[in-house]
């Protein structure tokens, strides 16, 4: 089952319960009535919304996760290979570490013929 309905539903809801709050405030601030939906004051609403939209966003980063789960742990498992003497090629790396190669320094910035 995918969690995508869901998630849009936790938004949408969230934004629809944040803006009946705003209304319900504007209504409380501009007359002396005092409404309610479904016996939820703007404040409630306010919860409401916060609640909807933190669970749609761990939801969402919960699913982003374990969908590059699999691609995370093969290049964990291919540097660990690496680093052992095992694998083929080098680990991805910004820079090549190691005795004697960088001594410390940071890597200078290339430049091209062109840029000179």
């Amino acid at each position: 089952m995918s969690v995508l309905p869901l998630i849009d539903a936790l938004i949408l809801g969230g934004w629809s319960s944040l803006m009946a709050g705003f209304l319900l405030k504007a209504i409380y601030l501009t007359t002396a009535y005092r409404p309610t939906i479904f016996g939820l004051r703007p404040i409630d609403c306010l919860w409401v919304a916060i609640c909807s939209l933190l669970f749609a966003l761990a939801l969402a980063a919960r699913t982003w996760v374990k969908a590059y789960e699999p691609e995370l742990l093969a290049w964990r498992r291919r540097a660990r290979l690496a680093e052992s003497g095992y694998g083929e090629e080098e680990p991805p790396t910004p820079r090549a570490a190691g005795p004697g190669l960088d001594h410390g320094r940071p890597e200078e910035p290339r430049r091209s013929a062109a840029g000179r």
